[in-house]
């Protein structure tokens, strides 16, 4: 069998300048002339699967990364942005975007960080305060799989299987026993605006009776995580070298509940599990005694080298559509990008049919499939006016890997008819479509007396 090339000499030159060596030095660790080394580097040359295999020997690099830089939403988030009104008359095409990405993904990061904080940028990307885009990134950057945390969460879990069968019962037991902390459940008259609390003068974890059983166990485990995962975590929010302490805080919070997760959804575990149900999400949810938005996000973490799981992303919105919580974990999904989405797209049904798991085959202008499927979520507690906060929650991944998954067994993925959405009316370009609420950027509008076709707007087309 022929070996896999990839043209990747951003990556080489990022991976021999992190080390701190010369080409010629990094030429003979790597058993290839140093012209070789040169050529590649200058996306002369392919980088084959023998070269591939020792960068990661020698360097402990992830090959999954290679060629890959931290441009939200991968080509089409890059191209996405390149579709801007201020762009029209460059005529980029897609295949020069891909040049880009291939040749100098820093330059494309760079310019995709710099679009999405200038003021002059789409409306969606206006919607996100800056400090939870900083945490996107460095999420993101690491595709949500956070290696340390899933070994040291791993081997938490294994103890305390041995310990017992009742993983909320084995932590309550090893916080009590190890760290002097106990837990009570407090009612939500004595505890309103708070669903955790820990209390370490009074040694004491206090958790509101709200939370059911899955939270419950998952708020202790993150307890356990911020005792006994610090160093790593620590370690973690110090190297994304974030400019505001309240990042700092939310990527500390990200990786807290990360660790919770994996706790209670060990990676090697949950990873079986998922290939032997077909990534049945109602099913795991049972199997693990976890929540079905803890099972989604859990999904989009399973980039382990040597045992990936499906490359999924997780996007949580409310009723308004608005995006609380995104991550694309793999995937390179431009779904999770921005904050304006697609009203044809099944996720906003989930609300109208609670409980029921929706699935939905979407194709996006450039040709792209996803399979994703949504949920509606009710969260612990309510508002002052006591209307029940509510989500839906939808995972997905690309068509093209979808049908190892059992809610797409019986479909034709890349010929069944799939629903035609958008990133969003002002950036999607489709005619005729009724649900339109607003004209796409750059097209300028088009008015014929006597006419009036399905959609509300009429715009020049290509």
């Amino acid at each position: 069998m022929a070996e896999r090339r990839v043209f990747a000499g951003p990556a080489v030159r990022k991976v021999r300048r992190e080390a701190g060596m010369t080409q010629a030095a990094m030429a003979e660790a790597l058993d290839i002339s140093p012209s070789y080394l040169n050529l590649i580097e200058h996306g002369q040359r392919p980088l084959s699967a023998t070269v591939i295999v020792k960068l990661a020997e020698r360097f402990g690099f992830d090959a999954a990364t290679l060629g890959v830089e931290a441009v939200p939403g991968g080509a089409a988030g890059l191209r996405r942005r390149l579709s801007d009104a201020r762009f029209a008359d460059l005529g980029i095409g897609a295949q020069e975007v891909e040049e880009w990405l291939a040749t100098a993904p820093t330059t494309a990061a760079a310019f995709a960080r710099l679009f999405d904080a200038a003021p002059e940028a789409g409306a969606a990307l206006q919607e996100e305060a800056p400090e939870v885009a900083a945490v996107r990134r460095a999420i993101e950057k690491w595709r949500n799989h956070f290696a340390d945390l899933d070994a040291k969460a791993e081997e938490l879990a294994d103890e305390l299987r041995l310990a017992g069968g009742d993983l909320y019962g084995t932590i309550s037991e090893r916080l009590r026993t190890r760290h002097q902390l106990g837990i009570r459940i407090l009612p939500s008259d004595v505890m309103p605006d708070r669903l955790r609390w820990l209390d370490w003068h009074a040694r004491q974890l206090l958790l509101s009776e709200l939370l059911r059983p899955a939270s419950r166990t998952f708020q202790a485990a993150a307890t356990l995580a911020q005792i006994e995962a610090k160093g790593e975590i620590d370690a973690l929010v110090a190297g994304a070298e974030f400019a505001e302490s309240a990042a700092a805080r939310l990527f500390e919070r990200h990786l807290v509940h990360y660790f919770a997760a994996a706790l209670m959804m060990p990676y090697s575990r949950f990873l079986r599990a998922c290939d032997a149900t077909g990534y049945d999400l109602l099913l795991l949810q049972r199997r693990f005694g976890a929540g079905y938005e803890q099972v989604a996000h859990r999904l989009t973490t399973l980039q382990r080298v040597g045992a990936r799981g499906l490359p999924f992303f997780m996007l949580r919105i409310d009723r308004a559509g608005q995006g609380s919580k995104r991550y694309a974990g793999a995937s390179q999904s431009p779904l999770v990008d921005g904050d304006a989405r697609c009203p044809l797209w099944g996720v906003h049904e989930a609300f109208a049919r609670p409980g029921e798991v929706i699935a939905d085959l979407v194709e996006l202008e450039d040709g792209t499939r996803w399979f994703t499927q949504s949920r509606s979520v009710a969260a612990p507690g309510a508002t002052g006016s006591g209307t029940p906060a509510r989500f839906a929650v939808c995972v997905g991944v690309d068509a093209k890997v979808a049908a190892p998954l059992i809610a797409a067994r019986g479909i034709d993925l890349m010929r069944s008819p799939a629903t035609p959405i958008g990133l969003g009316c002002r950036r999607c370009t489709r005619t005729g479509c009724v649900q339109r609420s607003m004209p796409p950027l750059g097209r300028p509008l088009r008015f014929r007396d006597g006419e009036r076709g399905v959609s509300a707007f009429d715009f020049a087309g290509d």
